[in-house]
């Protein structure tokens, strides 16, 4: 997918000019945990170089990327369906990060590049209009690459304690369709009697991606994975697939095809509009939001530039400044920061220590997260943190600026 990611509370208002700021963003949400294991608790954010696999072509402008992971770097590779990896790169002598959606459910290859262990992480990227990143790899990437691959995060995942007899249901467009092709996978595979039903909306039938994948997940689940292609500028035989989804018509694509009192867990993933019309849709018909997960993306305006790395901010003798301190990897590290300059805590740590984790200083993706140990921060955009987690203390620091002399956060806790 190629997006930002960013953990948003499913309780969060949610606006059109909301959306419109988050230009080049991607909400990721999820109430709840998961139990599937280590993989889903928040770990430290570190890129690793890793060899290009394959590059294979899913429609005229989006690729699917696969990545061998070596051995010793097995671990560090665990995921859950659902989570994302960012990628970082150098274009045009500047660095480049973005962060995409994991497309296959966890497995291993037998492939000889990725090792003795098989081991592989899988992305699809989608070219954006104007898109620095996403229009490079389209021609520029290839097998035998190297990039750098951020340890997966995330929690887009499934909260079920068990998938027997579980209906789990999904509405795409466009790429949002990247997280939903692991989850469609691992919750039919993981269980013989668990169902999946996917409403998934595009252009035209050329712009559908992972078309032969879904077939395969239909032809080798055919009573159990139901998939139901909405196109907006093709006609469909059908007339309620026809056309762009809007409440009327997802009313009635959930009554005669999903049957909502039947679910019991919603993955949504597309842009603002049609995942805000699903989730106000599934509130109006009575489904709990802790049973809605989303994504929510947007592309921003073509040509955008999106934050790649710290500011340069100059801080001159005569000036008053506050004093930021952090601990990460076990390192202290301080930084003054004027007050003029109404700097984050990202932007300053990132003067004195390259090292510290960041995806896409946007306050999307939650990478930079850290708990606030002393003094106070506001914080200009939260879709990340957790209710839970803002009570505990924690903050974004791309996001966080001191309101007190002195602040000390901990990427380490």
């Amino acid at each position: 997918m190629t997006l930002w990611h960013l953990a948003a509370r499913t309780d969060a208002p949610a606006t059109g000019s909301e959306a419109e700021r988050i230009a080049g963003a991607l909400l990721n949400s999820v109430v709840g945990g998961s139990s599937e294991g280590s993989a889903t608790s928040r770990r430290r954010a570190r890129f690793h170089t890793l060899t290009v696999q394959d590059v294979r072509p899913l429609t005229a402008d989006a690729i699917e990327v696969t990545f061998a992971v070596p051995d010793d770097l097995a671990g560090e590779f665990d995921y859950l369906a659902g989570q994302h990896v960012a990628l970082r790169t150098e274009l045009d002598g500047h660095e480049v990060r973005r962060s995409y959606s994991l497309c296959r459910p966890p497995r291993r290859s037998s492939g000889a590049a990725s090792g003795p262990s098989g081991a592989t992480v899988s992305v699809a990227i989608k070219r954006d209009q104007g898109g620095r990143f996403s229009t490079w790899a389209q021609s520029g990437l290839h097998a035998g690459d190297r990039l750098d691959v951020m340890s997966p995060q995330g929690t887009f995942t499934s909260a079920l304690a068990a998938l027997d007899e579980a209906h789990v249901a999904g509405i795409a467009a466009g790429s949002g369709i990247t997280p939903l092709m692991a989850l469609a996978a691992t919750v039919l595979s993981r269980s013989e009697s668990s169902r999946f039903t996917l409403v998934y909306t595009n252009r035209r039938a050329t712009d559908v991606m992972f078309l032969d994948d879904l077939a395969d997940l239909k032809d080798r689940y055919p009573t159990r994975f139901a998939v139901h292609h909405v196109l907006t500028r093709e006609q469909r035989s059908a007339p309620l697939l026809s056309g762009r989804i809007d409440e009327q018509r997802l009313r009635g694509i959930l009554d005669a095809l999903v049957l909502p009192a039947t679910v019991d867990e919603w993955f949504l993933c597309g842009p603002f509009d049609l995942v805000q019309l699903c989730r106000d849709t599934l509130a109006d018909i009575g489904v709990e939001s802790g049973h809605v997960r989303y994504e929510l993306f947007t592309t921003g305006e073509p040509g955008q530039e999106r934050p790649e790395a710290g500011r340069p901010v100059e801080v001159r003798e005569d000036e008053p400044v506050r004093t930021i301190e952090f601990t990460l990897d076990g390192q202290s590290g301080s930084v003054e920061t004027p007050i003029s300059a109404n700097e984050s805590i990202l932007n300053a740590a990132l003067r004195v220590r390259p090292d510290v984790p960041f995806a896409c200083a946007g306050g999307v993706c939650g990478t930079c997260r850290a708990r606030l140990v002393d003094g106070s921060v506001t914080m200009t955009e939260n879709y990340a943190l957790e209710q839970d987690e803002l009570d505990r203390g924690y903050v974004l620091t791309c996001q966080s600026h001191p309101t007190s002399e002195r602040v000390v956060v901990d990427y380490d806790v």
